[in-house]
C-alpha cells in the first residue's frame, strides 16, 4: 500500500510541472561507485586496507580485553560497548559475545578483537571532556585484530571503525579485510546543538539521538537548550537528565547545557517572580515582559543559586550561557531601567546594559569552577571576557570576518554559522555542509589554533521526535567528517559513495536517516 501512496503523490506533484521544463526540477543522478575505503565514515586519518580478507562468524568471533589493558572486566563502559558492537555486526545471534566457545575456527577466520587501553588511567569511570584523548590504532590481521587506545574514548571510536570494516556477501557471510588504521580527530570540539525548547523529545535522546552520534563518531557533544513544557508529563526531571548524561557517557559523548539569558527567557518568567523586565506603554505597564531584569539584586541571587545547582547536575566542564538576540525595546520602555542607565552613565547605549548583566553572570558561573561558552554577540558588544571564554560564531554572511576578529582577540572559538541543519532544501544539501572549511578565514597560524571545532545546529520550531532523526542524518554526517577527518579529505564523489553506504548502515541499526538520492538499502528497517 505504501508503494501506491508514493506513486500517487509523485503523479500529483508532476501534474503541476506540465508546462515547465522538468530538467529544472530534477537533479543529475549521481553515479555510485565503490570507494576504496568501503563505507568508512568519517574517514580515518591514516588507512591502509589490503585485499586479503578474513571471515567472521558469530560462533567463533569475540571482543575481549587484551591481557595488558588497564581496563578489564570491571570497566562497564567497555563491556557494554562490546555487547553493543557484537550485536551491530551479528544481530541477535545467540552467543555470549565475550565467552570462549567449543566451535573450532576455520583457518580463514578472524577470531578475536583484542582491546588494549594503554594508559594507566583508562578514564573508564570518568566523563569525556574537550581535552580527552580520542586517538586509537587498529590492526586487523589473522588470527586476531588489536585495537589500541590510550583511553576508553578512543577505544569507542575504534570499535565503531572496526564494525564499519565488516562487510557481507550476497549470502550474508561476513568478512573483513586486513587493515591498519591510525586515527584521531582533527578538531576536539565536535557537536550537535539541539534546541529542545520549542518541542519536547526526551525519548529521542535516549533511544535514537546518542546512538546516531556514536555511529558517526564525530560528535562527542550533545548540546541541549532551554526547556519548559507540561508541568507533569513534558518536563526534564533530574532523573531524566542523569539518564541522558549516563547514556551519553557510555558512548563517549559530552552533554553541555545551554541556559540562554538575558533574552529568550519568557518561559523563565512563568516560574520566577520579578525575573523579567516589565514593559511599558507610555507611562503605564503594558502587561508584557522583556528580557531578564538586569538592575535587580534578586536577579543575581537567583542566577547564583540556579547555576550552582546546574554545576552539580551537569558534570561537563562547560556551560553555554547564550547571550544572543537580545531585544532592547522593553528595556528602553521601562522608567526604572532608564534611571539606572543614567546612574551608570551608559547614555543610550543599551548594549552596555547587556554587558553589565553578562559580566555579572560570567563572575557567577566562574565561581562554580565551570568554563563557559557565549554566542558571538557577547564578544561583539564588547563584554569584558575572561581569557578562557569560548566564543560561538553563528551569524552567517560574514562569519569568516567574525572568526578572524574573535581569534585575533585571543579567544578560543567554535563555528556553527555554515551548519544550520534546519535550513533544509531540495536535493543533496549535505554537500554544502561537507564543503565548508572551518579555517578558511584570514589569520595567523596561532589564530587558527584557537578554533577548537564546530557544531551543527538544529532548531526546533518545526521539529520533534517524529521528524528529528531524518532531518538530522545524514546532513550532520557531512559535518562529522569535516570536523574529524584530515583537511585534504574533500573528494565529494568518494564522500557520496561512502556516505550512501553509511546511511544504509544507520538505517539497519534503527536510525531512519534520509536517503541521499533515489536508492534502496539491501536490508529492511529495524525498529524504526
Amino acid at each position: 500500500m505504501l508503494k501506491f501512496v508514493s506513486l500517487l503523490l509523485a503523479l500529483s506533484c508532476c501534474q503541476g510541472l506540465q508546462h515547465n521544463n522538468i530538467d529544472d526540477y530534477v537533479e543529475a543522478e549521481p553515479v555510485f561507485q565503490a570507494s576504496k575505503y568501503g563505507s568508512l565514515w568519517p574517514l580515518p586519518q591514516k588507512v591502509q586496507i589490503s585485499e586479503v580478507s578474513f571471515k567472521l562468524t558469530s560462533a567463533s568471533f569475540r571482543i575481549v580485553d587484551a591481557k595488558a589493558s588497564s581496563a578489564g572486566p570491571s570497566c562497564s563502559l567497555l563491556q557494554s560497548a562490546y555487547r553493543r558492537y557484537y550485536e551491530y555486526m551479528f544481530g541477535s545471534a545467540k552467543k555470549q559475545w565475550g565467552s570462549k566457545n567449543n566451535r573450532r575456527s576455520d583457518p580463514s577466520d578472524l577470531t578475536e578483537l583484542q582491546v588494549w587501553i594503554t594508559s594507566p588511567d583508562s578514564e573508564c569511570d570518568g566523563y569525556p571532556s574537550v581535552t580527552s584523548d580520542e586517538s586509537y590504532e587498529l590492526t586487523v590481521n589473522q588470527p586476531v585484530a588489536v585495537l589500541k587506545a590510550p583511553k576508553v574514548w578512543g577505544a569507542l571510536h575504534g570499535l565503531e571503525t572496526f564494525s564499519q570494516l565488516v562487510f557481507e556477501d550476497e549470502y550474508g557471510a561476513k568478512s573483513i579485510n586486513a587493515t591498519i588504521i591510525n586515527d584521531f580527530p582533527r578538531f576536539q570540539h565536535r557537536g550537535i546543538l539541539l534546541d529542545n525548547f520549542l518541542n519536547y523529545f526526551l525519548s529521542w535522546f535516549i533511544h535514537t539521538g546518542n546512538n546516531g552520534d556514536e555511529q558517526n563518531q564525530c560528535f562527542p557533544l550533545a548540546h541541549s537548550q532551554r526547556a519548559a513544557y507540561h508541568p507533569y508529563t513534558h518536563v526534564y526531571t533530574p532523573a531524566d537528565v542523569k539518564m541522558v548524561i549516563e547514556f551519553a557517557r557510555l558512548r563517549g559523548i559530552r552533554v553541555v547545557p545551554e541556559f540562554d539569558t538575558p533574552g529568550h527567557t519568557q518561559s523563565w518568567g512563568k516560574g520566577q517572580k520579578d525575573l523579567l523586565t516589565p514593559c511599558y506603554s507610555g507611562s503605564k505597564p503594558s502587561g508584557s515582559f522583556g528580557p531578564v531584569n538586569p538592575i535587580l539584586n534578586t536577579t543575581y541571587d537567583f542566577m547564583a543559586k540556579f547555576f550552582t545547582e546546574i554545576s552539580t547536575v551537569f558534570p561537563d566542564g562547560y556551560i553555554h550561557l547564550g547571550g544572543d538576540e537580545v531585544d532592547f525595546t522593553c528595556w528602553k520602555s521601562n522608567p526604572d531601567i532608564q534611571k539606572f542607565m543614567e546612574q551608570q552613565h551608559f547614555g543610550e547605549d543599551y548594549s552596555k546594559l547587556e554587558s553589565f548583566y553578562i559580566q555579572k553572570l560570567l563572575d557567577i558561573v566562574a565561581s562554580t569552577k565551570k568554563g563557559y561558552l557565549v554566542w558571538q554577540e557577547v564578544f561583539d558588544n564588547g563584554v569584558k571576557l575572561k581569557p578562557d571564554t569560548v566564543v560561538h560564531v553563528w551569524i552567517g554572511g560574514r562569519s569568516d570576518k567574525e572568526m578572524s576578529n574573535v581569534t585575533a582577540a585571543g579567544y578560543t572559538t567554535i563555528l556553527s554559522a555554515p551548519w544550520y541543519l534546519d535550513y533544509i532544501s531540495y536535493g543533496q544539501d549535505w554537500q554544502k555542509y561537507y564543503k565548508v572549511e572551518p579555517l578558511n578565514f584570514e589569520g595567523t597560524d596561532e589564530q587558527k589554533k584557537l578554533v577548537i571545532g564546530g557544531e551543527a545546529c538544529l532548531w526546533g520550531e518545526y521539529v520533534d521526535a517524529t521528524n528529528l532523526t531524518p532531518r538530522l542524518w545524514p546532513r550532520a554526517s557531512a559535518v562529522a567528517e569535516r570536523l574529524w577527518s584530515a583537511k585534504n579529505v574533500t573528494d565529494i564523489d568518494d564522500a557520496f559513495n561512502r556516505l550512501s553506504l553509511h546511511r544504509c548502515r544507520m538505517v539497519e541499526r534503527g536510525i531512519p536517516a534520509e536517503p541521499l538520492f533515489s536508492s534502496y538499502c539491501p536490508r529492511e528497517y529495524k525498529g524504526v
